[in-house]
């Protein structure tokens, strides 16, 4: 099996395959919100002085929020395109 195919060999690339990406960042941002509520709802988690629980769980639904906004401006992007 050669390394290296000259481009008259060379097979077309594939076409890119349509993924629904909102699904994901969807569910993705619901975990972080229900660990959210979580980490505020139990007092041994906001007791023991351990801020970056209720850090993390704001940044992962911050970043969620952003991605959702990026998918939704790609989407609409490649829409007003075709």
């Amino acid at each position: 099996m050669p390394l290296f195919l000259p481009p008259s060999r060379a097979k077309p690339p594939p076409p890119p395959m349509r993924t629904d990406d909102r699904l994901a960042v969807l569910v993705g941002l619901a975990v972080w919100a229900v660990l959210l509520l979580v980490a505020v709802a139990v007092p041994e988690v906001r007791g023991t002085g351990q801020g970056r629980w209720l850090g993390s769980c704001v940044a992962g639904v911050v970043l969620g929020l952003l991605g959702l906004a990026f998918v939704h401006r790609r989407d609409h992007r490649d829409r007003r395109g075709r």
